[in-house]
Protein backbone atom coordinates (compact mmCIF):
# COMPACT_ATOMS: atom_id res chain seq x y z
CA UNK A 1 0.00 0.00 0.00
CA UNK A 2 1.13 3.70 -0.76
CA UNK A 3 2.55 5.83 2.11
CA UNK A 4 0.12 8.19 3.37
CA UNK A 5 0.78 11.18 5.86
CA UNK A 6 -0.13 10.16 8.93
CA UNK A 7 -0.39 11.59 12.76
CA UNK A 8 0.86 9.27 15.33
CA UNK A 9 -2.17 9.40 17.72
CA UNK A 10 -4.64 8.83 14.78
CA UNK A 11 -2.30 6.07 12.73
CA UNK A 12 -2.30 4.17 16.34
CA UNK A 13 -6.19 4.46 16.59
CA UNK A 14 -6.21 3.12 13.04
CA UNK A 15 -3.99 0.59 13.33
CA UNK A 16 -5.61 -1.00 16.64
CA UNK A 17 -8.95 -1.24 14.48
CA UNK A 18 -7.24 -3.06 11.43
CA UNK A 19 -5.31 -5.06 13.73
CA UNK A 20 -8.98 -6.50 14.78
CA UNK A 21 -9.88 -3.79 17.95
CA UNK A 22 -13.67 -4.65 18.59
CA UNK A 23 -13.59 -2.48 22.02
CA UNK A 24 -12.59 0.75 22.90
CA UNK A 25 -13.08 2.50 26.37
CA UNK A 26 -10.87 5.76 27.65
CA UNK A 27 -11.30 9.11 28.66
CA UNK A 28 -9.63 12.23 27.09
CA UNK A 29 -6.35 13.67 28.58
CA UNK A 30 -4.12 15.72 26.45
CA UNK A 31 -1.47 14.52 24.58
CA UNK A 32 -3.55 11.47 23.71
CA UNK A 33 -6.74 12.65 23.04
CA UNK A 34 -7.01 11.95 19.42
CA UNK A 35 -6.65 8.11 20.01
CA UNK A 36 -10.26 8.27 21.79
CA UNK A 37 -11.86 11.26 19.09
CA UNK A 38 -10.45 8.83 15.93
CA UNK A 39 -12.25 5.75 17.45
CA UNK A 40 -15.37 8.01 18.81
CA UNK A 41 -16.26 8.08 14.99
CA UNK A 42 -14.59 4.78 13.39
CA UNK A 43 -15.33 2.27 15.96
CA UNK A 44 -19.12 2.92 15.17
CA UNK A 45 -18.95 3.02 11.72
CA UNK A 46 -18.00 -0.21 11.83
CA UNK A 47 -20.37 -1.26 14.36
CA UNK A 48 -18.15 -1.83 16.64
CA UNK A 49 -17.84 -0.81 20.47
CA UNK A 50 -16.89 2.38 22.01
CA UNK A 51 -17.35 3.75 25.51
CA UNK A 52 -15.76 7.40 26.53
CA UNK A 53 -15.83 5.97 29.95
CA UNK A 54 -16.52 8.34 33.18
CA UNK A 55 -13.01 8.24 34.28
CA UNK A 56 -9.59 6.14 33.69
CA UNK A 57 -10.95 4.00 36.27
CA UNK A 58 -14.07 3.12 34.84
CA UNK A 59 -12.44 2.62 31.64
CA UNK A 60 -9.50 0.03 32.82
CA UNK A 61 -12.70 -1.98 34.50
CA UNK A 62 -14.57 -1.83 31.16
CA UNK A 63 -11.16 -3.22 29.64
CA UNK A 64 -11.06 -5.70 32.38
CA UNK A 65 -14.69 -7.39 31.65
CA UNK A 66 -14.57 -7.03 27.87
CA UNK A 67 -10.79 -9.06 28.12
CA UNK A 68 -12.64 -11.39 30.11
CA UNK A 69 -15.05 -12.53 27.14
CA UNK A 70 -11.98 -13.24 24.78
CA UNK A 71 -12.46 -9.96 22.41
CA UNK A 72 -9.65 -7.50 21.38
CA UNK A 73 -9.85 -4.97 23.38
CA UNK A 74 -7.85 -1.80 24.12
CA UNK A 75 -7.48 1.66 26.11
CA UNK A 76 -5.20 4.77 26.06
CA UNK A 77 -4.65 7.71 28.68
CA UNK A 78 -1.42 9.75 29.14
CA UNK A 79 1.00 9.67 32.51
CA UNK A 80 -1.47 10.32 35.28
CA UNK A 81 -4.64 8.77 33.63
CA UNK A 82 -1.95 5.48 33.28
CA UNK A 83 -1.85 5.79 36.95
CA UNK A 84 -4.91 5.82 38.32
CA UNK A 85 -5.43 2.78 35.79
CA UNK A 86 -3.15 1.05 37.82
CA UNK A 87 -5.54 -1.36 40.33
CA UNK A 88 -7.17 -2.56 37.47
CA UNK A 89 -3.99 -3.00 35.35
CA UNK A 90 -3.08 -5.34 38.39
CA UNK A 91 -6.53 -7.19 38.46
CA UNK A 92 -5.82 -8.03 34.41
CA UNK A 93 -2.41 -9.22 35.24
CA UNK A 94 -3.86 -11.59 37.86
CA UNK A 95 -6.40 -12.69 35.88
CA UNK A 96 -3.98 -13.91 32.95
CA UNK A 97 -5.88 -11.97 30.30
CA UNK A 98 -5.26 -9.99 27.56
CA UNK A 99 -5.50 -6.50 27.03
CA UNK A 100 -3.70 -3.78 25.22
CA UNK A 101 -2.93 -0.24 26.59
CA UNK A 102 -1.38 2.60 24.47
CA UNK A 103 0.28 5.38 27.40
CA UNK A 104 1.19 8.77 25.52
CA UNK A 105 3.32 10.07 28.22
CA UNK A 106 3.86 13.59 29.07
CA UNK A 107 5.49 15.66 32.00
CA UNK A 108 5.24 14.58 35.45
CA UNK A 109 5.49 14.04 38.18
CA UNK A 110 1.81 15.50 39.61
CA UNK A 111 -0.64 16.58 36.99
CA UNK A 112 2.61 18.13 35.31
CA UNK A 113 2.34 19.69 31.66
CA UNK A 114 1.33 18.61 28.47
CA UNK A 115 4.82 18.22 26.67
CA UNK A 116 6.53 14.93 26.08
CA UNK A 117 8.17 13.36 28.58
CA UNK A 118 9.83 9.73 29.21
CA UNK A 119 9.25 9.77 32.93
CA UNK A 120 6.42 7.00 33.01
CA UNK A 121 9.66 4.46 32.04
CA UNK A 122 9.99 2.98 35.99
CA UNK A 123 6.07 2.40 36.37
CA UNK A 124 5.76 0.60 33.29
CA UNK A 125 8.76 -1.55 33.34
CA UNK A 126 9.01 -1.53 37.25
CA UNK A 127 6.71 -0.28 38.27
CA UNK A 128 2.84 0.04 37.74
CA UNK A 129 0.32 -1.93 39.87
CA UNK A 130 0.38 -4.34 43.28
CA UNK A 131 2.01 -7.97 43.23
CA UNK A 132 4.15 -9.60 41.18
CA UNK A 133 4.02 -9.28 37.60
CA UNK A 134 5.62 -7.91 34.33
CA UNK A 135 3.92 -6.45 31.49
CA UNK A 136 5.41 -6.40 27.66
CA UNK A 137 6.03 -2.94 26.95
CA UNK A 138 6.99 -1.63 23.22
CA UNK A 139 8.72 1.92 22.32
CA UNK A 140 8.15 3.16 19.31
CA UNK A 141 10.06 6.56 18.16
CA UNK A 142 7.87 7.09 14.51
CA UNK A 143 4.98 7.20 13.28
CA UNK A 144 5.29 3.80 11.25
CA UNK A 145 6.86 2.08 14.27
CA UNK A 146 3.87 3.26 16.40
CA UNK A 147 2.05 1.37 13.83
CA UNK A 148 3.75 -1.77 13.55
CA UNK A 149 4.06 -2.05 17.31
CA UNK A 150 0.45 -0.97 18.06
CA UNK A 151 -0.62 -4.14 15.71
CA UNK A 152 2.24 -6.46 17.16
CA UNK A 153 1.10 -5.25 20.40
CA UNK A 154 -2.47 -7.10 20.36
CA UNK A 155 -0.72 -10.70 18.97
CA UNK A 156 1.66 -10.70 21.71
CA UNK A 157 -1.32 -9.99 24.08
CA UNK A 158 -2.87 -12.82 23.07
CA UNK A 159 -0.17 -15.19 22.56
CA UNK A 160 1.10 -14.64 26.56
CA UNK A 161 -2.48 -13.77 28.21
CA UNK A 162 -0.97 -10.70 28.87
CA UNK A 163 -0.78 -6.97 28.87
CA UNK A 164 0.72 -5.38 26.31
CA UNK A 165 1.86 -1.72 26.61
CA UNK A 166 2.57 0.38 23.72
CA UNK A 167 5.01 3.46 25.48
CA UNK A 168 5.50 6.71 23.62
CA UNK A 169 5.89 10.63 24.22
CA UNK A 170 3.74 13.62 23.11
CA UNK A 171 6.18 14.17 20.25
CA UNK A 172 5.54 10.72 18.37
CA UNK A 173 1.88 11.23 19.09
CA UNK A 174 1.48 14.44 17.57
CA UNK A 175 3.53 14.92 14.89
CA UNK A 176 2.99 13.95 11.37
CA UNK A 177 5.22 11.60 9.07
CA UNK A 178 4.34 9.48 5.46
CA UNK A 179 3.66 6.28 7.02
CA UNK A 180 2.18 2.75 5.63
CA UNK A 181 -0.91 1.16 7.31
CA UNK A 182 -1.55 -2.79 7.06
CA UNK A 183 -4.58 -4.20 5.48
CA UNK A 184 -7.72 -4.35 7.54
CA UNK A 185 -7.68 -7.78 9.79
CA UNK A 186 -11.01 -8.90 9.70
CA UNK A 187 -12.66 -9.57 13.38
CA UNK A 188 -11.99 -13.22 14.21
CA UNK A 189 -12.94 -14.31 17.46
CA UNK A 190 -10.50 -17.38 18.39
CA UNK A 191 -12.27 -20.04 19.88
CA UNK A 192 -9.95 -19.72 23.38
CA UNK A 193 -10.16 -22.07 25.73
CA UNK A 194 -10.27 -19.51 28.53
CA UNK A 195 -12.64 -16.75 27.82
CA UNK A 196 -16.27 -16.27 29.15
CA UNK A 197 -18.54 -16.71 26.06
CA UNK A 198 -21.45 -17.11 27.99
CA UNK A 199 -21.70 -20.66 26.46
CA UNK A 200 -22.25 -23.34 28.93
CA UNK A 201 -22.79 -26.98 27.32
CA UNK A 202 -21.63 -29.92 28.10
CA UNK A 203 -18.02 -28.05 28.82
CA UNK A 204 -16.85 -27.01 32.61
CA UNK A 205 -17.38 -23.69 33.69
CA UNK A 206 -15.00 -20.93 33.95
CA UNK A 207 -13.81 -18.51 36.32
CA UNK A 208 -11.76 -15.85 35.69
CA UNK A 209 -10.88 -14.14 38.83
CA UNK A 210 -7.55 -12.35 40.03
CA UNK A 211 -8.39 -13.76 43.52
CA UNK A 212 -6.27 -16.59 45.20
CA UNK A 213 -7.16 -16.84 48.76
CA UNK A 214 -4.55 -19.77 49.59
CA UNK A 215 -1.46 -18.39 49.57
CA UNK A 216 -0.06 -21.80 47.80
CA UNK A 217 -2.56 -21.28 45.23
CA UNK A 218 -1.24 -17.76 44.95
CA UNK A 219 2.38 -18.34 44.50
CA UNK A 220 1.23 -20.98 41.83
CA UNK A 221 -0.17 -18.29 39.88
CA UNK A 222 2.97 -15.95 40.53
CA UNK A 223 5.07 -19.44 39.91
CA UNK A 224 3.19 -19.21 36.25
CA UNK A 225 3.25 -15.95 35.38
CA UNK A 226 7.30 -15.82 36.02
CA UNK A 227 7.59 -18.85 34.05
CA UNK A 228 5.69 -17.38 31.05
CA UNK A 229 7.90 -14.40 31.53
CA UNK A 230 10.89 -16.12 31.24
CA UNK A 231 9.57 -17.19 27.50
CA UNK A 232 8.97 -14.11 26.57
CA UNK A 233 12.30 -12.59 28.08
CA UNK A 234 13.94 -15.60 25.31
CA UNK A 235 11.31 -14.77 22.53
CA UNK A 236 10.81 -11.31 21.85
CA UNK A 237 13.35 -9.15 22.56
CA UNK A 238 13.50 -6.33 20.21
CA UNK A 239 15.41 -3.35 19.27
CA UNK A 240 17.53 -1.47 16.51
CA UNK A 241 21.29 -1.21 16.36
CA UNK A 242 23.17 1.41 14.25
CA UNK A 243 26.95 1.86 13.74
CA UNK A 244 28.11 -0.87 16.41
CA UNK A 245 30.16 -2.72 14.87
CA UNK A 246 33.04 -1.04 15.34
CA UNK A 247 31.78 1.74 18.34
CA UNK A 248 34.07 2.66 20.94
CA UNK A 249 31.24 4.55 22.77
CA UNK A 250 27.53 3.20 22.55
CA UNK A 251 24.72 5.56 23.04
CA UNK A 252 21.47 3.74 24.45
CA UNK A 253 18.15 5.79 24.41
CA UNK A 254 14.68 4.68 23.78
CA UNK A 255 11.64 6.31 21.28
CA UNK A 256 12.05 10.24 20.58
CA UNK A 257 15.47 10.31 23.03
CA UNK A 258 16.92 7.05 20.92
CA UNK A 259 15.80 8.79 17.85
CA UNK A 260 17.61 12.59 18.44
CA UNK A 261 20.46 10.34 19.50
CA UNK A 262 20.87 8.80 16.38
CA UNK A 263 21.33 12.55 14.31
CA UNK A 264 23.89 13.03 16.76
CA UNK A 265 25.86 9.93 15.93
CA UNK A 266 25.52 10.27 12.43
CA UNK A 267 26.86 14.08 13.13
CA UNK A 268 29.91 12.21 15.02
CA UNK A 269 30.39 9.60 12.78
CA UNK A 270 30.96 12.11 10.13
CA UNK A 271 33.77 13.83 12.43
CA UNK A 272 35.40 10.66 12.69
CA UNK A 273 34.23 9.29 16.50
CA UNK A 274 33.58 5.64 16.48
CA UNK A 275 30.18 5.96 18.66
CA UNK A 276 27.01 3.45 17.68
CA UNK A 277 23.33 3.56 19.20
CA UNK A 278 21.15 1.07 20.44
CA UNK A 279 17.36 1.57 20.57
CA UNK A 280 15.23 -0.41 22.73
CA UNK A 281 11.99 -1.21 21.11
CA UNK A 282 10.76 -3.79 24.11
CA UNK A 283 11.82 -2.20 27.11
CA UNK A 284 10.27 -4.59 28.64
CA UNK A 285 11.26 -7.51 28.40
CA UNK A 286 14.85 -5.68 27.88
CA UNK A 287 18.02 -6.62 25.83
CA UNK A 288 20.07 -7.41 28.60
CA UNK A 289 21.68 -9.49 27.25
CA UNK A 290 22.77 -7.33 24.00
CA UNK A 291 24.13 -4.96 26.16
CA UNK A 292 26.25 -7.31 27.95
CA UNK A 293 27.60 -8.40 24.53
CA UNK A 294 28.56 -4.48 23.50
CA UNK A 295 30.06 -4.08 27.37
CA UNK A 296 32.66 -6.66 26.64
CA UNK A 297 34.29 -4.69 23.30
CA UNK A 298 32.91 -0.71 23.87
CA UNK A 299 34.97 1.42 25.97
CA UNK A 300 32.00 3.71 26.86
CA UNK A 301 28.47 4.09 27.44
CA UNK A 302 26.34 6.51 27.23
CA UNK A 303 22.49 6.67 27.82
CA UNK A 304 19.94 9.56 26.85
CA UNK A 305 16.57 9.86 27.98
CA UNK A 306 13.56 12.58 28.72
CA UNK A 307 13.92 11.83 32.54
CA UNK A 308 15.94 11.59 35.16
CA UNK A 309 17.95 8.20 34.48
CA UNK A 310 15.26 5.64 34.70
CA UNK A 311 16.30 3.31 31.86
CA UNK A 312 19.86 4.10 33.30
CA UNK A 313 19.65 1.65 35.81
CA UNK A 314 18.69 -1.13 33.30
CA UNK A 315 21.71 -0.41 31.35
CA UNK A 316 23.98 -0.29 34.26
CA UNK A 317 22.89 -3.64 35.32
CA UNK A 318 23.50 -5.20 31.95
CA UNK A 319 27.28 -3.41 32.00
CA UNK A 320 27.60 -4.83 35.63
CA UNK A 321 30.96 -2.11 35.88
CA UNK A 322 32.91 -3.64 33.33
CA UNK A 323 33.16 0.09 31.57
CA UNK A 324 32.04 3.82 32.21
CA UNK A 325 28.10 4.49 32.16
CA UNK A 326 27.36 7.98 31.31
CA UNK A 327 24.25 9.77 31.29
CA UNK A 328 22.66 13.17 29.75
CA UNK A 329 18.93 13.54 30.47
CA UNK A 330 16.74 16.15 29.77
CA UNK A 331 13.33 16.37 32.26
CA UNK A 332 9.82 18.38 32.49
CA UNK A 333 8.65 17.88 28.78
CA UNK A 334 12.23 19.35 27.69
CA UNK A 335 12.76 17.28 24.29
CA UNK A 336 17.11 17.12 24.16
CA UNK A 337 19.05 18.82 20.72
CA UNK A 338 20.81 16.47 18.84
CA UNK A 339 23.72 19.18 19.46
CA UNK A 340 23.62 18.10 23.63
CA UNK A 341 23.81 14.77 22.58
CA UNK A 342 26.57 15.78 20.32
CA UNK A 343 28.51 17.33 22.78
CA UNK A 344 28.17 15.19 25.75
CA UNK A 345 29.81 12.34 22.93
CA UNK A 346 32.74 14.81 22.35
CA UNK A 347 33.25 15.21 26.36
CA UNK A 348 33.79 11.55 26.56
CA UNK A 349 35.81 10.74 23.37
CA UNK A 350 38.35 13.73 24.85
CA UNK A 351 38.54 12.52 28.68
CA UNK A 352 39.45 9.73 30.52
CA UNK A 353 36.00 8.62 31.86
CA UNK A 354 35.75 7.09 35.48
CA UNK A 355 33.03 4.98 37.20
CA UNK A 356 33.70 5.85 40.71
CA UNK A 357 30.50 8.58 40.44
CA UNK A 358 27.63 7.60 40.06
CA UNK A 359 26.50 8.94 36.58
CA UNK A 360 22.73 10.88 37.70
CA UNK A 361 25.30 12.86 39.95
CA UNK A 362 28.17 14.03 37.23
CA UNK A 363 25.02 14.70 34.90
CA UNK A 364 23.51 16.73 37.55
CA UNK A 365 26.74 19.01 38.12
CA UNK A 366 26.56 19.19 34.85
CA UNK A 367 23.44 20.85 34.45
CA UNK A 368 23.79 22.94 37.37
CA UNK A 369 23.82 26.14 34.63
CA UNK A 370 19.90 25.36 33.45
Amino acid sequence: MPKELWKGNEAIAEAAVRAGLEAYFGYPITPQTEILEYLSRRMPELGRTFVQAESELGAINMVYGAACTGVRVMSSSSSPGVSLMMEGISYIAGTEIPAVLVNVMRGGPGLGNIAPAQGDYNQAVHGGGHGDYQPIVLAPASVQEAIDLTVLSFDLAEKYRAICMVILDGCVGQMMEPAEMPEMKPVHRENWDWNTDGKMGKRERRVLSSIYIDPVDEEHMNLRLLNRWKTIQANEVRYKEYFLDDAEIVIVGFGTAGRVALSAVRDARAQGIKVGLLRPITVSPFPYEVIDQLAGRAEAFLVTEMNSGQMLEDVRLAVKGRVPVEFYGRLGGVVPFPDEILGEIHRMAESKLSSTVHPRDAWLERMAHI
